[in-house]
């Protein structure tokens, strides 16, 4: 019996060198900050966007897909960064770098402003194919997150979880944390059956995320 959101296998070679050329250092740029729906760039091509909570490793995934460390820059203050940035691959593909979620200490008022936005973009960008939504390898699924996923459940975005910071888990955790964001995603009709394993630092589920991106229509 296969378990229900099962890890995503390795890509084959084709595929494997598909999203390394869509991904290769050259090919990926900072675009634009947006911070209003009149800012965004036009949707002429395939689009993904990352969201996950402050601290989860969302910029040193985007470098790592990238290979360029400074691409994505990480903020020391959850909530600091309110535009949703994106980059460009070669001329076929944005990538989207959403604001980190959860904000401990942001203003009422910011944390209101940003959820607009988020509502606005994801339900208006006809050229989003998927959303990829980041969860500690080490906590799993948290109430902020599962809030994402039902705002990606209701503007009907498909979205596949990525694992972070896979190589800091204890084995005697795994299983248990897994069962936990396997439970969480069964809630969710705008799932993607599959999980993304990765961690930035050891270079883990970077050629099979990239795979998947670039063979996305």
């Amino acid at each position: 019996m296969q378990l229900p959101f099962p890890i995503v296998e390795e890509p084959d070679d084709i595929s494997r060198e598909k999203g390394r050329k869509l991904f290769v250092g050259s090919n990926a740029d900072f675009l634009k900050g947006v911070v209003a729906m009149n800012g965004l760039p036009a949707d002429d091509r395939i689009e993904v966007c990352f969201a996950g909570r402050s601290n989860v490793g969302k910029s040193s995934l985007i470098n790592a897909l990238t290979g360029r460390k400074g691409l994505a820059r990480a903020s020391n203050t959850p909530g600091r960064t309110q535009e949703i940035n994106f980059f460009t691959l070669t001329e076929s593909h944005y990538l989207v770098d959403l604001p980190g979620y959860g904000f401990a200490n942001a203003p009422l008022s910011v944390v209101e402003k940003w959820q607009r936005l988020l509502k606005q973009y994801l339900q208006g960008r006809v050229s989003l194919r998927r959303a990829f939504v980041l969860i500690d390898s080490r906590h799993g699924v948290k109430d902020v997150d599962e809030e994402i996923m039902s705002l990606l459940d209701s503007a009907a975005v498909t979205f596949q979880v990525v694992m972070t910071k896979a190589d800091k888990v204890k084995e005697k955790d795994r299983a248990k944390i897994m069962d936990q964001v396997r439970s969480k995603l069964s809630k969710h009709p705008a799932a993607f059956p599959e999980i993304v394993l990765t961690s930035s630092e050891k270079g883990d589920g970077i050629a099979t995320l990239r795979a998947l991106i670039a063979n996305l229509v």
